[in-house]
């Protein structure tokens, strides 16, 4: 038996239980994680309110460090012992131990410890999809202007480093000077403190009338139509979460009079799809972690029996950093 959070009905933070359920066995291409530290994302609010269903019950969580407890058969690249960490699912990691499938898991290098590794799976993974393969016509070159809503986040302060180390200069948005100033002290090039100042206007000042070749956008409805107005023609907008809600249907042809631009709604879970590109993706995030080109910020820590309390602070909109859950 293990302890999880099961949610029997979507809603808010109250609908998460602290519940005893059995582990399954462990079958052919499967692995048993025991968790040490379980990271926090918004995703996992959608899973919760059902903007991302998933059939009832079910427990959230996609991201995890902990070590490898049974292996079974046909799985090669993992042993009895491993230390390791996934981010791509299936859903199920806000639990003390669980049974996945193997191809999700990969090994961590020794200088990356378990609350770290949880705190950047997901959120460093996503950058490293969104950065190195989610891209403008042309490609990204040093100097370019980007621009990064909620970039004092998890995900946020890791792609300001990222940025930061490929060149780029990161127009970052935030909600407080206090958030603006993280994100300065983390890479961002400029910040804009989106609840003070007019967003759109800003970034004209700042690349001189040109506007960003790329926003990277996980607000969703608040920041959609200002962000393209950010953009130069013929750039790409990059919608890639919901945290304002869901963007509204609009005409295609709304691209068109902005300036012919490019859009799109990318996954992690599509571009780590198959075993191989993860353990790559993975390999690239690992570089810039163990290189201190990227340092992940674990600000909030709860007990993994709290999660309630960790979805109040990050739909609240306190929280900075990553938070993780631990077992």
């Amino acid at each position: 038996m293990t302890h999880v959070i099961e949610i029997q009905q979507f809603g808010g933070p109250e609908v998460m239980q602290w519940v005893e359920r059995p582990v399954p066995a462990v079958g052919p291409g499967q692995v048993k994680v025991r968790h040490t530290a379980v990271g926090v994302n918004y995703i996992e609010v959608y899973q919760r309110t059902g903007l991302y269903p998933n059939p009832l019950p079910f427990t959230p969580g996609t991201e995890a460090a902990g070590t490898v407890a049974e292996v079974g058969e046909g799985v090669k690249h993992l042993s009895p012992g491993d230390r390791v960490a996934y981010a791509t699912g299936p859903i199920g990691a806000y639990s003390e131990e669980r049974v996945m499938p193997a191809t999700s898991v990969v090994r961590l290098p020794d200088g990356i410890d378990f609350e770290t590794a949880a705190g950047m799976m997901l959120k460093g993974l996503t950058v490293q999809y969104l950065l190195r393969s989610t891209q403008p016509q042309g490609g990204l070159h040093e100097g370019d202007f980007v621009l990064w809503h909620a970039a004092a986040g998890g995900v946020g302060l890791i792609a300001c480093q990222w940025a930061r180390a490929m060149g780029l200069q990161l127009i970052a948005t935030a909600g407080s000077a206090e958030k603006c100033q993280l994100a300065l002290e983390h890479g961002a090039t400029h910040a804009i403190d989106y609840r003070s100042e007019d967003l759109v206007a800003r970034v004209k000042d700042i690349t001189g009338g040109e506007g960003v070749k790329v926003v990277y956008d996980s607000v969703g409805k608040d920041t959609f139509d200002r962000s393209l107005d950010c953009i130069t023609p013929l750039g790409l907008m990059v919608s890639f979460g919901n945290a304002s809600g869901p963007v509204p249907p609009f005409a295609p042809a709304l691209l068109s009079q902005k300036g012919g631009l490019y859009l799109t709604r990318p996954t992690l879970f599509v571009h780590a799809a198959k075993r191989e590109r993860l353990q790559a993706m993975a390999d690239d995030l690992f570089e810039m972690v163990t290189s201190g080109d990227v340092r992940i910020r674990i600000d909030q820590r709860y007990a993994l029996k709290d999660a309630a309390q960790a979805h109040r602070d990050l739909e609240a909109r306190k929280t900075t950093g990553s938070s993780v859950l631990l077992t």
